[in-house]
């Protein structure tokens, strides 16, 4: 067999990719590989790879680092291609946040649905659509995409509906959602805590908890929530919703409490069900505030960075990322199991067959089998069958370039529909598409129009005021 390449198009992402790697060091039939990076960001790309280099060096690897930022030729011959994008950087995700927050659509993350996230995924798209052909062109025969970046189920669906490439979408938020329960169950010794998720991307449900083989029922788990210290100021929104839907959400608190109608419709409400200890909890564009500042310490601390690249690895510090567990299985056949982003196909009974769905899986050198079967409790489906519709619509807009379909789809959103009119809506389109305009090729011939109606609407008094102030 050919040696072993994975390419990461996105890989200045310094943080996250120096992670990627340093897991798959772990697996000894890995450590051979060729790791392809290619990022349109030369500065970013350039630190990325002398982190690496300094890790090989140290650890003395036989990997091999390479770095371009011509796309193909990073792809070429590569059996898995992790995708960690951001399109349109953190110029085009401010006005995610910002233009929303004017019509009072208060996000805390924006990267999901709600308007910033759907916009977000219009971005996206064609570029995912150009990296499906180009492994399709160049890639090894079977060659595999994995897609770590938001929207998850947006990007994912579009690859899987037209990208021609086996496409597995990889989220943290179920692992980081277990650790919570362990925690505040008093689980954490290693075996005595499992569990089943279902859902969607987000919206993924904790369906069976366990202890030492002992189902934990809502009241048990919810009575755990509200004893403990942190969690109890912190979670607001899901031990809420835990308390009515009866099952936990892997998402934090932020996250979710963007995803329904109820959390953040009015100001008054937002500050009840927020903490403000870490942007996590809430805050609106927190997370913008944290990548802008994550971003700023990374070149500010480049030098501190590469020092510490000459530490040895450290195999028991394996993180809990999906990728290097997958890839192991693949290449090696030991059987993982997790919780990953597919096509549902009947993974989840109640939820539409062609949506991107989040369940548990197992992998071996076969492949991806998922668990099928699964049934999602009444308020949970019903909520996640708000967002799908949502989610197909914001595919369908994307890949067609139709702006009847996308201001539908932001309409539809459930805390949009709880805050703006359908007049806010359009207007609110508008003025995302003409501040975006160069990251949306598909739109390039709405834009003029756009623009054109924006300027008639100048001066004209505004009823809406923003709904909270951005932090800093």
């Amino acid at each position: 067999m050919d040696r072993l390449k994975i390419a990461i198009v996105g890989a200045g992402s310094v943080g996250f990719t120096r992670k990627l790697f340093a897991d798959l060091m772990c697996v000894p039939e890995l450590r051979d590989a060729e790791i392809a990076l290619t990022d349109v960001d030369a500065r970013n790309l350039a630190m990325v790879e002398a982190i690496l280099g300094r890790m090989v060096a140290a650890n003395r690897l036989p990997a091999t680092v390479t770095a371009t930022p011509d796309r193909r030729r990073a792809f070429e011959g590569a059996r898995h291609v992790v995708s960690c994008v951001r399109v349109g950087g953190l110029e085009a995700y401010a006005d995610d946040i910002r233009i929303p927050l004017k019509y009072g659509v208060d996000q805390c993350v924006g990267d999901t649905i709600c308007a910033g996230g759907i916009l977000y995924g219009q971005r996206n798209v064609p570029v995912i659509l150009d990296f499906c052909r180009d492994v399709r062109e160049v890639g090894a025969t079977g060659a595999r995409l994995f897609n770590y970046a938001n929207p998850m189920a947006i990007n994912t669906w579009a690859a899987l509906d037209r990208g021609g490439v086996e496409t597995v979408g990889l989220c943290h938020g179920v692992q980081h959602g277990a650790a919570q329960i362990a925690e505040a169950l008093g689980a954490e010794a290693p075996g005595e805590f499992d569990y089943v998720c279902a859902g969607i991307n987000h919206q993924t449900w904790f369906v069976d908890v366990r202890v030492r083989g002992r189902r934990i029922g809502r009241d048990e788990l919810l009575a755990a929530f509200e004893r403990h210290p942190r969690f109890s100021r912190q979670e607001k929104v899901r031990i809420d919703v835990l308390r009515r839907f009866g099952v936990y959400s892997t998402e934090s608190n932020g996250h979710l409490s963007e995803y329904l109608p109820w959390y953040r419709k009015r100001p008054d409400e937002i500050e009840r069900w927020i903490d403000r200890s870490e942007w996590i909890h809430g805050e609106t564009g927190g997370y913008l505030r944290h990548v802008t500042e994550t971003r700023d310490a990374f070149l500010r601390d480049h030098d501190a960075l590469l020092a510490a690249a000459d530490r040895p690895l450290d195999p028991d510090a394996r993180s809990k990322e999906h990728l290097s567990h997958i890839v192991e299985a693949l290449e090696t056949g030991r059987i993982y199991r997790g919780h990953f982003n597919v096509r549902n196909a009947g993974a989840i009974a109640n939820l539409p067959a062609d949506a991107v769905i989040e369940g548990p899986g197992f992998v071996d050198r076969f492949g991806l089998n998922m668990v099928a079967g699964l049934t999602l409790p009444e308020a949970c489906a019903a909520t996640c069958r708000a967002s799908i519709d949502v989610q197909r619509m914001a595919v369908h807009a994307a890949v067609s370039g139709d702006v009847e379909t996308l201001k539908l789809a932001v309409l539809h959103d459930p805390l949009v529909g709880a805050v703006c009119t359908p007049e806010e809506v359009w207007r609110m389109v508008d003025e995302m598409l003409v501040a975006q305009a160069r990251w949306l090729p598909q739109y390039a011939d709405a834009v003029p129009a756009a623009r054109d109606r924006l300027a008639r609407e100048e001066g004209k008094p505004r009823a809406r005021r923003e709904a909270t102030r951005l932090a800093g």
